[in-house]
């Protein structure tokens, strides 16, 4: 198969229709289906060399005199998202918002990580849109502590908020002095008699022994 069949659209030089083939069929593909849609994708955008059967195929003939050739380039990270990829941004902040609703759901790294890295979301460009779209509102909730730990270590590394690990970082360091420092305070407050209990207990029993000794003796020999 060529990589056109497999992408599912007719021969173009148009890389938006070649991206937007390859991410309509990347959502249902799996496996090596995945493995071969990706070879499909980076051929129909000119990355790789095209296998030979599809270089036997007679080449386009030459463009008449005077035409301009438009040049095939490969679709950018940095490109702005057409209205079909604004949608799936969309729909991903709408999930991300109900989960902010669920104070319970929102504090379990999984459902983060199910939410943001459903493809095509997971795509750079598309993750890199979702994090402009939630970085005014989930970053400072990330950073205030209103998440645990492991949910702001994902966002940062997800996002590449990088200020926002250095926090969860620091957060952590504190955390474990803090716990350090009340264990130390536990020690230092509990009272020496509680510290020598057994042994004065010991002591007790064994005076009382020894007197009731004594006076078991005292009473036989009298």
């Amino acid at each position: 198969m060529t990589c056109w069949e497999i992408l599912g659209i007719e021969p173009t030089r148009d890389p938006r229709q070649i991206e937007a083939a390859y991410e309509k069929q990347s959502k249902f593909a799996s496996g090596e289906e995945a493995e071969r849609l990706k070879q499909a994708y980076r051929e129909a955008l000119g990355r790789e060399p095209a296998p030979q059967a599809e270089r036997s195929q007679p080449e386009e003939s030459a463009p008449a005199a005077g035409r301009e050739v438009e040049p095939v380039t490969a679709v950018s990270d940095e490109q702005p998202l057409d209205a079909d990829e604004q949608q799936v941004v969309r729909e991903v902040v709408i999930q991300v918002n109900a989960l902010l609703n669920d104070s319970g759901r929102s504090k379990d790294p999984q459902i983060w990580k199910a939410i943001l890295g459903e493809p095509p979301a997971d795509h750079p460009r598309f993750r890199r849109e979702i994090g402009r779209s939630l970085e005014q509102q989930v970053r400072p909730m990330a950073e205030n502590g209103t998440f645990p730990a492991p949910v702001a270590r994902f966002l940062g590394e997800w996002f590449d908020w990088n200020s926002l690990t250095e926090v969860v970082r620091k957060n952590r360091e504190e955390e474990e002095a803090a716990r350090e420092a009340q264990d130390q305070e536990a020690a230092e407050d509990l009272p020496p008699q509680m510290v020598n209990f057994w042994p004065a207990v010991i002591g007790w029993i064994v005076g009382l022994a020894v007197l009731a000794t004594l006076f078991g003796g005292m009473g036989g020999g009298g």
